[in-house]
């Protein structure tokens, strides 16, 4: 049976006195936290063995709510972590930071002002350059910014890069999709870059099967290669049943068994070196 690995998903709890959250952090994604427990419960009911914690931004910049589901469900959970890339350069923290079996590597959002900004002037290159030594695997989003997302790649050819959603911004995109994705296709020509295909359903306006996604995977594959795509929920945020996502991955007929395979999970246990006893 294919392995599914769910390419992104938060978890996180309550503001509590113990564990506020930071002010100025954005808004969560739903009233209720989405706990280990109830995503667990979901991914046994979908059918998808493993997810990728990927730490919210509304709790700030700690890891330590999605490492300790992973720690408790290490055949189920690990984690992308956050890391403050925009405050004072600190390479050395890349050492060991995958020296926790829990954590994969690190996801960075430059969509703000600051990103965007600290990306297009070359900024972190110091940051690059500490995860590509100790290689440390970067999932990036970035959308808007994908040309210098195409030179830091081209600049650091063994630094390991997964651009997420697509690179598509989170907002209604309309009739925009298509338009939006050429910035993605260059990317492709890089060896050390792959395609987080997560929340798709959010940027179309059409139910269950989603035939106009068929197209946009179709695409992404033909492209990128099915061991350089990895689908993915962002659960928390999904307009659809987790259900309907599975299926319509699970069901895309113009992909090899093979290639379903890649995209449903092995691919992206390749990518991040994720491996267990299962």
């Amino acid at each position: 049976m294919s392995l599914v690995i769910d390419a992104q998903v938060h978890i996180w709890g309550p503001s509590t006195p113990e564990r506020p959250w930071p002010p100025g952090h954005g808004e969560p994604q739903r009233a209720e936290p989405l706990s280990g427990d109830e995503l667990l419960s979901d991914m046994d009911r979908c059918g998808v063995h493993r997810a990728v914690l990927v730490p919210p931004s509304w709790q700030g910049d700690g890891n330590d709510f999605a490492l300790e589901a992973a720690r408790a469900h290490p055949d189920r959970f690990a984690v992308m972590g956050r890391f403050d890339a925009l405050s004072a350069p600190r390479p050395e923290a890349l050492e060991t930071w995958c020296d926790d079996p829990a954590m994969l590597g690190v996801r960075l959002t430059l969509h703000t002002e600051d990103g965007i900004r600290a990306l297009a002037r070359r900024e972190l290159d110091w940051f690059w350059r500490a995860a590509q030594e100790h290689a440390v695997p970067v999932m990036i989003y970035a959308p808007g910014n994908l040309a210098a997302v195409d030179d830091l790649a081209r600049r650091f050819p063994r630094l390991v890069l997964t651009v997420c959603h697509a690179g598509l911004p989170l907002e209604d995109l309309g009739d925009r999709v298509w338009a939006e994705l050429e910035h993605l296709w260059p990317l492709a020509e890089h060896d050390n870059v792959a395609v987080k295909a997560a929340s798709l359903p959010y940027y179309v306006r059409e139910p269950w099967p989603f035939a106009e996604l068929q197209g946009v995977v179709r695409r992404m594959v033909d492209v990128f290669g099915p061991r350089r795509v990895f689908w993915g929920s962002d659960l928390s945020r999904l307009p659809c049943a987790y259900d309907d996502l599975v299926r319509f991955f699970r069901d895309l007929d113009f992909l090899s068994a093979d290639e379903r395979d890649q995209v449903l999970g092995r691919g992206i246990a390749e990518w991040l070196r994720w491996t267990t006893d299962d």
